[in-house]
């Protein structure tokens, strides 16, 4: 199998797939700009789902998407097991969320990004039948230190320790949802402190897991395929990522446990996406923590990306200038 990020000959890819996987990601965020602010979340995923797609047939790989839209977003393309690019190039396991946050792109929110994560194929669990997942991510501090099973202030109070920090400076990254809410008070009476995120639980999860990141721990409920795509990120940052299944009733639990998956299991990092050799690429949509969204002054268009390549633990921002004419 041809590696992703190996460049040992001539035969192999090298490190331009992460550049090319950018521009499908820029595209996508740059098509939906016009709807951000517009209370119409399916328009602007509409609008990024095809334009995403349309850069991914050109990009050299030969990817399967095991995270895509699929049943949850009613998409008709990018949906999962669709083959993706142009049959030449690496076999990968892609997963796709043209935008992690379209209610916050409706409504005009900051921390809305276009998101693809790749890995060799094979590596990528599939767990599209059950639609949630429990996750817990921190940065490096945390690896072998906090546990998804202990309750949670036990671990702000592990990670403090290890952060050497008081606890009362911590703060945790929660998606803010009536499910939380016991969740919530548990991390206050922990003496921490709490971000509550409207939606975008990817950036959330990656500033909790960045050196420089303003949260130390990002906990609770949300997508499985966000999860995954999380996990293919912290494998580059170095940090700690769990995840347990929640299945939300007992139809969608019996579509996991027929998929293979284990429903009462802790996923730790390499049971979510196998191996070091991940990349993970993500544009703004919208200001954010992690990135800048898309900014428009005259007959220029501005975009802020990052790619985070597993294998060499390193992020990489690139920014962008598009001329108007060419995209809106």
């Amino acid at each position: 199998m041809v590696s992703l990020t190996s460049d040992m000959s001539p035969l192999h890819p090298d490190r331009n797939l992460a550049l090319e996987l950018v521009r499908a990601t820029e595209a996508a965020a740059i098509r939906a700009t016009p709807f951000v602010g517009r209370g119409q979340k399916e328009v602007a995923d509409g609008a990024a789902v095809d334009a995403m797609r349309a850069f991914l047939t050109t990009v050299n790989f030969d990817g399967t998407i095991v995270i895509g839209e699929g049943e949850k977003d009613e998409a008709p393309m990018l949906f999962n097991g669709e083959r993706v690019g142009n049959g030449q190039g690496p076999q990968c396991d892609i997963a796709v969320d043209p935008i992690d946050g379209t209610s916050l792109t409706a409504a005009g929110r900051n921390n809305a990004i276009s998101v693809l994560a790749v890995s060799d194929r094979g590596t990528m669990l599939d767990a599209s039948s059950v639609f949630y997942m429990d996750k817990l991510v921190t940065g490096p501090a945390g690896v072998g230190v906090v546990d998804i099973r202990l309750p949670i202030g036990e671990n702000i109070r592990l990670l403090a320790k290890a952060l050497g920090k008081p606890v009362s400076e911590m703060v945790v990254s929660v998606l803010h949802r009536p499910r939380h809410e016991k969740l919530i008070e548990d991390i206050r009476e922990a003496g921490a402190g709490t971000r509550l995120l409207s939606d975008g639980d990817v950036a959330g999860g990656i500033n909790s897991a960045r050196h420089d990141g303003r949260t130390d721990m990002c906990v609770g409920i949300g997508g499985s395929p966000e999860g995954i795509v999380t996990a293919c990120a912290i494998k580059a940052l170095g940090g700690h990522i769990q995840g347990i299944l929640a299945p939300r009733n007992d139809d969608e639990r019996q579509r996991g446990i027929d998929a293979g998956l284990q429903l009462d299991t802790v996923y730790e990092a390499d049971d979510l996406v196998r191996g070091d050799n991940t990349i993970f690429v993500a544009t703004g949509v919208t200001e954010g923590q992690l990135v800048r969204g898309v900014r428009r002054h005259g007959e220029y268009i501005f975009t802020e990306s990052v790619v985070l390549r597993g294998r060499s633990g390193t992020l990489r921002r690139i920014s962008s200038e598009h001329l108007v004419s060419k995209w809106l």
